[in-house]
């Protein structure tokens, strides 16, 4: 009999099953319903491209400070209010952006939607980490998966309601976000109903922070982890643009392809996550990062005809952060907030500077390669550069799987 057949599926266990996989649910829809949004808010307040930049910036700001102290509020306030305090400021951002008149309400409003969705994403990991102490690889990429999915839905769902008419006055993307985010109420349910698992470690079990951060293989996860969230997030900014630029393709014909790689990216977290528990955490990383980057780079070099690789790059990125999240719960079981939230709060960084370093490599590959007389082609040389950093990331993450492997295998401490 199987480790899942053994779990005990009490009441409370699925009520925090509900609370996790609901989370995860929310968690994808409120990241991700600003793309056909962004466009309509910026012609209705009359905001140029930069104050959008300035906008999602400062959001990745509130975020990245939710971060960094998700673990010391779980600490002293609980896991159960941490949530709740997650959950409320979502649907209360909600409300406040459907009152936002002005580029400053709106950029406070998404401020505290972010720190949210930072609050949110620590404590959901706590939460698992305790309550998957058997086949954790799996479970966590099964939490994921609804990340996945509900990433797949969201931008149709937004667009759809943003069209629809509610006594006489079409919804918008203010009525959207109102109605969206005030369904991060329903996991607060299953969680407040819960009995929520306690750190079961006592305190000097627990690694401080500062003898944390000088363990090298600390370090080794949070660089893997960023090289393969760089990858896995560019995708949703840069593949549209790259297919209708470089191919000519229909924006219909391009979201469609990216819908593609959501929907790989969505299998491979349902059905992979019982081969990483099989195989072992880093070595399931090392294959899943190298067969991605392989993919992405492929995809370029081959051109049009192999642009259906794009989408299935997304069956190699899918598992790497719940796997390392799992990894994680697994080797720091006595300080897993402070691991989480530490690897979570550098990997936020180093992604910021991933995307910065994205659009740099475009914008110079674009220069050096135009001329006035062919402009495109240096666009499309410039976008195939940007590209191409997004696989070379993949392989990266691959890499440094491979020295932690060595590293852990040396120390007999593989998982």
């Amino acid at each position: 009999m199987s480790n899942l057949t053994k779990t005990k599926w009490t009441k409370n266990y699925i009520l925090l099953l509900a609370a996790v996989f609901g989370g995860f649910l929310i968690f994808g829809f409120s990241e991700n319903i600003k793309g056909p949004a962004l466009p309509r808010m910026q012609a209705d307040l009359h905001l140029d491209e930069m104050q959008i930049g300035l906008l999602l910036a400062f959001n990745s700001l509130g975020y990245l400070l939710a971060c960094s102290f998700a673990g010391w509020l779980d600490r002293r306030i609980g896991i159960k209010p941490t949530l709740m305090l997650s959950f409320g400021s979502m649907a209360l951002s909600g409300i406040f952006i459907y009152l936002a008149a002005n580029y400053t309400s709106l950029s406070a409003a998404y401020f505290l939607l972010y720190v949210g969705n930072g609050l949110l994403e620590i404590a959901l990991a706590l939460l698992a980490a305790r309550i998957f102490v058997k086949n954790t690889g799996m479970m966590m990429n099964l939490a994921h998966f609804f990340y996945g999915f509900s990433s797949l839905f969201a931008p149709l769902i937004a667009a759809s309601l943003m069209g629809v008419t509610m006594f006489d006055h079409i919804l918008g993307w203010r009525g959207m976000y109102a109605i969206m985010l005030a369904i991060s109420v329903l996991p607060m349910l299953p969680a407040l109903l819960a009995n929520m698992p306690a750190d079961s470690h006592d305190e000097e079990s627990r690694i401080p922070l500062s003898a944390y951060i000088k363990d090298p293989i600390a370090w080794l996860i949070v660089m893997l982890l960023s090289f393969g969230v760089i990858s896995e997030l560019a995708v949703c900014g840069w593949l549209v643009n790259y297919l209708e630029k470089v191919y000519s393709w229909s924006t219909e014909a391009a979201s469609s392809m990216l819908s593609a790689f959501f929907f790989c990216f969505m299998l491979a977290r349902l059905l992979l996550g019982a081969v990483t528990d099989k195989i072992g955490y880093t070595l399931s990383l090392i294959l899943f990062a190298v067969s991605s980057g392989i993919c992405t780079i492929a995809a370029i070099v081959i051109g049009e005809s192999g642009a259906f690789l794009f989408a299935l790059a997304g069956i190699g990125i899918a598992p790497i952060y719940p796997t390392v999240m799992a990894l994680l719960a697994k080797r720091y079981a006595a300080s897993s907030a402070t691991a989480i939230t530490f690897t979570v709060t550098m990997m936020g960084i180093w992604s910021v500077i991933g995307n910065l370093l994205i659009g740099f490599i475009t914008n110079l590959a674009k220069q050096l390669a135009g001329s006035n007389d062919d402009a495109h082609a240096g666009l499309v040389l410039g976008l195939q550069a940007g590209y191409l950093f997004i696989g070379l990331c993949a392989i990266l993450c691959s890499v440094t799987a491979f020295l932690l492997f060595i590293k852990l295998k040396r120390r007999n401490e593989l998982i």
